[in-house]
């Protein structure tokens, strides 16, 4: 007898998210320097001065336990959303809500709702607790199909999935549309809005997924500090639900989840709205000058609400772009070959990219 077969056969039939390599190993493996990172949807400006200061002074005390509840960055969140205190559901990441919501509402059996190409995690969440994941297919636009979704629920359904802006491809839906799917859902299914990338969003008709937490108690907003305030190395995300519906995820969140040094910072890049401006504006900037110099070299280029876009480069450029010392995400695993994901850099980052497409499509 194996480990394998001692192990539950919805863990072991698994296939767990790859992150990839360290750029800095495959930089060593192939005697690349000063490589462009654009993969991962980090901010270009790093994080707040006033984070960084935060984890300096937080240094001297991480031979204590963090605060457990969180409560000054509970604090600071309730009082910028206007959501109450015990609404909200702190974690290491929204990566760990997602599993909190997993353990708390899924048994074998149990179907789950999501769209896809979409955040990698959701399928992996639900395998892992014995229940079946039903996907349904992005329009022809890449949008969330609302009505596609709606219609695939059945009885067994638990948890509907909508992320908006969708990763990885950059989509958004408008109010509109979410008020007439969310009004529709059954009572007895939670709906999960993920909003990871919501501080970058341009449309005018967002929707307010938050509004939909009073008028319908099985809902919980899910949104992180790693994006657009630049934490993402500390691992901070948040849930606003009903306090209710919060309590009973705190029942399966495991104490001291999320780090004092990450609570100090995340604490002080909430409070510093100008890095949240600057970032914004570089971001539109930086979106802009890749639309219209792609679309120059006639690579289509999906409209995006986030800070990266979904490029039609091409089978294989993400391979060739590494060689030029030019990291993007491959989309094969999604379903999309021929795409890239491209995270918005700093200006002579967006530009060194366009430099190595246009090298590559004069070569071809």
């Amino acid at each position: 007898m194996s480990i394998a077969d001692l192990v539950n056969a919805h863990v072991r039939d698994l296939e767990p998210y790859e992150p990839g390599k360290p750029i800095e190993e495959i930089e060593r493996e192939l005697g690349l320097q000063g490589s462009v990172k654009l993969g991962l949807n980090e901010n270009a400006l790093g994080p707040s001065p006033r984070a960084v200061a935060a984890l300096h002074a937080a240094v001297d005390g991480v031979h204590r336990y963090p605060d457990g509840h969180g409560l000054a960055l509970r604090r600071k969140l309730a009082q910028r959303l206007a959501v109450p205190e015990a609404g909200l559901v702190l974690g290491n990441g929204s990566d760990e809500i997602l599993e909190l919501l997993a353990k708390t509402f899924l048994s074998p059996g149990d179907e789950v709702v999501y769209a896809w190409p979409s955040f990698a995690m959701y399928p992996i969440v639900v395998k892992g607790m014995g229940a079946t994941p039903v996907a349904v297919p992005l329009d022809a636009d890449h949008v969330h199909d609302l009505e596609g979704l709606a219609a695939a629920i059945t009885e067994r359904t638990k948890i509907v999935f909508v992320c908006n802006p969708n990763n990885p491809t950059g989509t958004s839906v408008g109010a509109e549309a979410f008020d007439r799917f969310a009004a529709s859902l059954p009572e007895n299914v939670v709906l999960v809005v993920d909003e990871a990338y919501v501080e970058y969003v341009r449309r005018d008709d967002f929707p307010d997924a938050l509004a939909w937490v009073e008028r319908r108690p099985a809902t919980i907003v899910l949104r992180t500090l790693s994006k657009i305030y630049g934490l993402a190395g500390l691992r901070v995300g948040y849930g606003v639900t009903t306090p209710e519906f919060a309590s009973y995820l705190e029942r399966s969140r495991h104490p001291f989840s999320l780090n004092a040094m990450a609570q100090a910072a995340a604490v002080a890049a909430i409070d510093d709205e100008e890095h949240v401006t600057r970032s914004r504006e570089l971001n539109a900037r930086g979106m802009a000058y890749l639309e219209t110099e792609l679309g120059a070299l006639d690579i289509e280029v999906t409209p995006s609400d986030s800070n990266f876009l979904l490029a039609r480069t091409g089978a294989g450029v993400d391979a060739a772009l590494v060689r030029e010392g030019v990291f993007v995400r491959g989309m094969a695993g999604f379903g999309l070959p021929e795409h890239v994901r491209v995270t918005v850099g700093l200006p002579e980052e967006n530009e060194r990219l366009v430099k190595a497409l246009r090298r590559l499509r004069e070569g071809a």
